[in-house]
């Protein structure tokens, strides 16, 4: 190796350090998956997450979202499907990401799966867009819904609990664009903000049995939906 190699290595290695170094006083480490974990908050590019094979679909296809950097979308099938995030293990904390749906009345459920047990069995926070504005007041009421399935599923909650486990959201919220969903998870209940405000939408006692689990972007039966920028955050 003559000294001009020789000395191109040594800086290279340098600014490896450096960098290193860099994201270590930050509190920011970035894997070959393109996570990152900023401040104890983890940040996944979905898009780069499927390509790498760490997404698992469950009665969906996944494909790149075109239109938007790291988004993936699932596309429509009769019955629910769930996109596990391989790898991760969430207890208590807060999951936040962003949805679009349609605006196409029983078309359009989506949301995040969380305290998986089996591909059947979690828990679930999702959105129905196509009640959003809705002027009738018993579809307005059923905007976003907490279930934990197979046993808490919406039918059941809406028969023998009416109206704890759905609520409205704000008008304000495009029934069609990007919509930030942030659930924070305690031992005890299940709190929900839909969209940019800082009004909870929903807050609800925590249902089933299972205290952590994966994590996972879920949509309802004949639904399609694209998924971005999932980051989580663990409790303290």
């Amino acid at each position: 190796m003559n000294l001009t190699t020789s000395g191109s290595v040594a800086r290279r290695a340098a600014i490896a350090v450096a960098l290193s170094a860099m994201c270590v006083s930050v509190g920011l480490a970035v894997s070959a998956d393109q996570t990152t974990t900023r401040g104890g908050t983890q940040s996944y590019d979905l898009a780069a997450l499927l390509k790498a094979g760490k997404l698992r679909a469950v009665n969906r296809e996944a494909t790149p979202q075109a239109e938007r950097a790291g988004a993936v979308r699932l596309d429509e099938r009769a019955g629910n499907g769930v996109l596990w995030v391989d790898g991760t293990d969430f207890a208590e904390g807060t999951v936040e990401l962003d949805v679009r749906g349609r605006d196409v009345l029983q078309q359009s459920f989506l949301g995040v799966a969380f305290h998986r047990t089996s591909d059947e069995a979690y828990e679930v926070v999702y959105l129905r867009p196509f009640n959003f504005r809705a002027t009738d007041p018993a579809r307005h009421q059923h905007a976003v819904q907490y279930a934990s399935v197979p046993d808490f599923d919406w039918p059941r909650l809406r028969q023998e609990f009416p109206e704890e486990f759905e609520n409205p959201v704000d008008a304000a919220v495009e029934p069609t664009g990007w919509v930030p969903l942030k659930v924070v998870v305690t031992p005890k209940s299940v709190q929900i903000y839909v969209g940019t405000g800082s009004a909870m939408a929903l807050e609800v006692r925590k249902l089933g049995s299972a205290s952590r689990g994966m994590i996972g972007l879920w949509v309802g039966n004949g639904s399609n939906g694209d998924f971005a920028n999932l980051r989580v955050t663990p409790a303290k």
